[in-house]
């Protein structure tokens, strides 16, 4: 079983679906960390309820992005965390927490991966007229959402749909997606070779 940590500047609602499948049995991890750079996120307050210890790095607090990420890191370290997930953390993160973490750092945007990257992906997804977006779990690198695609799960976009209720089965598609690659990356089934991410589920 691995140590999960978790970067989350919002409610945590990915964190929610990652420790009920912990509880479930579906995901061979502990969550042992969460830490936000907002001390009013959601996701702080669903760590404090299960027991999970919770930390609030704020930028203005730092002189630097990099003095912020370095006591990150540390916390990370301390806790022996060896997957980093990101649960909508705002944050841009810098090589040298990158490379602290390399390949060991998870993401998860609302579209099917390379495509609509970026900020206000389903927002696009509607004014490009798609008939299919989702979701996409990737490994972080330098880029902007450019690491190698782990999971991936298409959802079609209705006719009817707007912002919210596209979003809202978007967000579905995340909580069965994100656990299922955290578990998968815990028992040692994802190998990455280049780009590509090989399943060895």
């Amino acid at each position: 079983m691995k140590n999960v940590g978790v970067l989350a500047s919002g409610n945590g609602t990915n964190l929610q679906a990652i420790i009920e499948a912990i509880e479930r049995n579906e995901v061979a991890a502990r969550v042992s960390l969460v830490i936000s750079d907002n001390p009013g996120a959601g996701a702080l307050e669903r760590a404090e309820k299960k027991g999970i210890p919770g930390i609030c790095f704020q930028r203005s607090s730092y002189a630097s992005r990099e003095e912020m990420e370095r006591d990150m890191v540390e916390a990370l370290q301390k806790e022996k965390v060896e997957l980093v997930v990101l649960a909508g953390f705002m944050k841009v993160l810098s090589p040298y927490f990158i490379n602290a973490f390399q390949e060991k750092i998870m993401n998860i945007h609302p579209s099917l991966l390379p495509a609509l990257p970026g900020q206000n992906a389903v927002k696009k997804a509607l004014e490009y007229g798609v008939k299919v977006t989702g979701c996409t779990v990737h490994f972080v690198d330098e880029g902007v959402d450019t690491g190698p695609v782990i999971l991936q799960e298409a959802v079609p976009v209705l006719q009817n749909d707007d912002e919210a209720a596209l979003h809202q089965r978007i967000h579905a598609a995340e909580y069965r997606c994100y656990p299922r690659a955290v578990d998968l990356f815990c028992r040692e089934k994802i190998k990455v070779k280049g780009r590509r991410c090989y399943l060895y589920d």
